[in-house]
């Protein structure tokens, strides 16, 4: 089969096409001929090896979180409700043993594995599953009552476009930021105010809850300058590092506010949890925004476009 993989660390250039042997799928486990691998940032840092991961299979390291694909075979007591034929969508995990999803067949546990969003194509499922389920992850994590006034940063992006709109599933009144050329997009997302994106963001924040947000997501990490922004009591989610953790972590204790570190991975195989998102996407309430289509080939040219910034939805590889 068709993957794309690294032998070694480094630049966009240093992915590859490579042929490998299919997987097959054993029990309890189904395989997906995958039709569609997101782009995310995280696959960026597994290629660069900025992120401190060990990884359980064989070389190459083939990396991609996010597939939408059909099921191709099914392992015995693979009880999942779902046969071959079957459209569907998963979060892999490139660190375990199979690798990740930039490749044209996943062996996957049968319940990594929940229909894809009705009306979706290949491509625009794809973009579902890591961004929607770190943003899922947050909310849940924060834990709000219906009604409380969320902040959320770095909303035109993936994860924050999707906080938004589940905040608002959620009927809470959600404070966001974007640059000007976004504003429009992030308000068509369900932001009730939307505020200039940048150094003030706090204050623009305070100004429009003058007692404090209840929680904010930082999709964005900005960290500490938002805690100001927070009341007392209240709660902020953060999805990967924050510069100076420690430093962070104490001037959230000084002002009240308990933090949540966001880790998508607690949710692998939660089915009920990426199942609730496709229904919802099928629903129309999360939008799937695909930001551009690339063979296989074009790897390399996609971690590029990527990295460069700028981005709006999801680069997807298509196999």
């Amino acid at each position: 089969m068709k993957a794309v993989g690294l032998f070694r660390f480094g630049g966009p250039e240093v992915l590859q096409v490579v042929d490998r042997d299919a997987p097959h799928a054993g029990p309890g486990e189904v395989r997906i001929r995958v039709r569609a691998a997101a782009v995310n940032p995280a696959d960026t840092l597994i290629r660069s090896g900025a992120a401190p991961l060990r990884f359980q299979g064989s070389e190459p390291i083939i990396p991609g979180l996010d597939v939408a694909g059909a099921i191709d075979e099914v392992g015995a007591g693979s009880d999942v409700g779902l046969s071959v034929g079957h459209r569907v969508v998963a979060l892999v995990n490139p660190t375990l043993r199979n690798g990740g999803g930039y490749a044209e067949q996943v062996v996957l546990p049968g319940s990594w594995v929940v229909p894809a969003p009705a009306g979706a194509d290949d491509a625009e499922a794809a973009t579902l599953p890591l961004n929607g389920l770190t943003a899922l992850r947050a909310l849940d994590q924060l834990d709000l009552p219906t009604g409380s006034t969320l902040a959320v940063t770095g909303a035109a992006g993936g994860v924050g476009g999707f906080a938004v709109q589940l905040a608002k599933v959620a009927g809470h009144r959600v404070l966001a930021d974007a640059s000007p050329t976004d504003a429009q997009l992030v308000a068509a997302l369900g932001a009730d105010v939307v505020v200039p994106r940048g150094s003030g963001v706090a204050e623009e924040f305070h100004a429009h809850a003058p007692d404090g947000v209840d929680a904010v997501v930082d999709a964005a990490v900005i960290g500490t300058p938002l805690l100001g922004a927070i009341r007392k009591g209240g709660r902020l989610a953060f999805v990967r590092g924050v510069s100076g953790q420690r430093a962070f972590e104490k001037a959230a204790e000084r002002h009240g506010v308990q933090l949540f570190a966001t880790f998508v991975h607690d949710y692998d195989g939660r089915s009920d949890k990426l199942g609730l998102l496709c229904r919802l996407a099928g629903e129309g309430r999360l939008t799937l925004r695909v930001a551009g289509r690339f063979p296989p080939e074009e790897a390399a040219h996609a971690h590029r476009l990527l990295e460069a910034g700028g981005v709006r939805g999801r680069l997807i590889l298509e196999f």
